[in-house]
């Protein structure tokens, strides 16, 4: 019988001591513009993260430009209506600041990191290029050559052309089965007023999340992006509503020869589940337990170290706004493929026949409650966990009360998510490299 709540007290308690950010130490607040600010003081160094994200994603492309959104987000720093790209380079660098910015299926992120002096004029130039790009020829042209040489590249990786595989057949016909980055044809045909034309139907504070941790009062940090993102105005259309993902009826294999390799890659998996779906703790209990804890979970401990069948592997759940897959990754030998995703299998079937032993489950719940404190360790960790706060709406004390949901989760609770979303006779199978000795089931 399962037991509730049979985490030790004393996990617990340590769990209750932390100091986390919670809602009597964020500072929260929604700007006309619809734009969010959140705000955490941390003065232990001098330095100051700020992380956001704008709604304007690969889900927001037609199929025939996939590669778009992740086009211009790349292009946003080539030069605005006010610096050139050598300017912008020259005003990061000469403060020993960094600024990244990258496109997703939803969402474009950005991140800023810097001396807590020197923020106020590097979030002039984040609005700057959020707001003003101006796509020089010149630019698109070498960015154009710099993503064509990353997709000539993959196309000889094995990891990535597995992954590529894996999410077009089990996203066949849905945004998520395209490549962000887009493909060499997609990539070539994408145009200057191409670029223009998604950033100004998309681009859009309405909705934007920003968090700033580090060395600065959260009243500061939030009049400073009140103050130069604050009168942005533009709007972008509703999106679509995302297509069903059902889930495979059968067992799939799809394999993508590339010459010269000795090591095959796989993944295996089905459509999992969404961040906000009620069955997301559980299903990250049982995939920690899978595939993550220790050196990779009991997948680790059967394929890789008792039977010698796998250099790596563990167990990947993507679980965001909507549902994502959930998934087995591995390097093997070729010959040894057929073994290792028979074991691969079994470890599911396992969970799903038996409940995970009192013992074994509570260590994995303390490990998913001991490692949170490593990811508040650092402002930029912070800072991201901020974002998925108010992104998937988790509420001010999430980081309060996340102990307590990962001690309350029991083997049942384990077993019955596996039962619901992993069934090892219906999933997709991805391989890449050599020419396998595994064939359709």
């Amino acid at each position: 019988m399962a037991r509730k709540g049979s985490l030790s007290t004393s996990t617990l308690q340590r769990a209750r001591a932390w100091t986390v950010p919670g809602p009597r130490t964020i500072a929260r607040e929604v700007l006309p513009n619809g734009s969010v600010v959140l705000a955490y003081e941390n003065f232990s160094s001098p330095s100051v993260v700020l992380s956001g994200l704008l709604w304007a994603g690969a889900v927001d492309e037609p199929p025939n430009q996939a590669g778009l959104a992740a086009f211009t987000a790349e292009m946003l720093t080539r030069g605005t209506a006010h610096r050139t790209f050598h300017e912008i380079y020259e005003a990061i660098e000469s403060v020993g600041a960094s600024l990244d910015i990258g496109a997703g299926y939803h969402t474009t992120g950005f991140g800023l990191k810097a001396l807590a002096e020197d923020l106020p004029a590097l979030l002039e130039i984040l609005a700057d290029v959020l707001r003003n790009p101006t796509f020089p020829e010149e630019e698109v042209e070498k960015v154009r050559g710099e993503i064509l040489t990353d997709l000539q590249e993959r196309e000889h990786d094995t990891r990535r052309m597995a992954g590529l595989r894996f999410r077009e057949t089990l996203f066949r016909g849905h945004p998520y089965g395209r490549s962000v980055d887009g493909y060499p044809e997609t990539i070539r045909a994408i145009t200057r007023e191409d670029l223009v034309a998604f950033h100004r139907t998309f681009y859009s504070p309405e909705r934007m999340i920003i968090a700033i941790v580090g060395a600065i009062r959260a009243e500061e940090g939030i009049e400073l992006v009140r103050r130069t993102l604050g009168d942005w105005e533009a709007r972008r259309p509703e999106p679509d509503p995302l297509p069903p993902a059902p889930r495979p009826d059968r067992w799939i294999y799809v394999h993508t020869p590339i010459a010269g390799k000795t090591q095959t890659d796989l993944v295996m998996g089905t459509v999992g589940l969404a961040r906000k779906d009620p069955d997301y703790y559980a299903a990250m209990l049982a995939n920690c337990i899978l595939g993550v804890f220790g050196m990779m979970g009991r997948l680790g401990d059967h394929v890789r170290d008792r039977d010698g069948l796998a250099y790596y592997v563990y167990s990947r759940l993507d679980a965001g706004l909507a549902p994502g897959p959930w998934s087995v990754i591995a390097g093997v030998a070729p010959e040894h493929l057929p073994r290792a995703v028979e074991g691969i299998r079994t470890e599911i079937r396992r969970l799903q026949e038996r409940r995970v032993p009192a013992k074994e489950l509570e260590d994995n719940q303390s490990f998913l409650i001991g490692s949170l404190p490593l990811r508040l360790e650092t402002n930029e960790g912070i800072a991201g966990v901020l974002v998925d706060m108010e992104l998937f709406e988790l509420g001010l004390d999430y980081l309060e009360r996340y102990p307590e949901i990962i001690s309350s989760l029991t083997a049942a609770d384990v077993q019955a998510v596996v039962r619901k979303y992993l069934d090892p006779d219906r999933m997709v199978l991805s391989t890449a490299g050599p020419e396998p000795e595994l064939h359709s089931e």
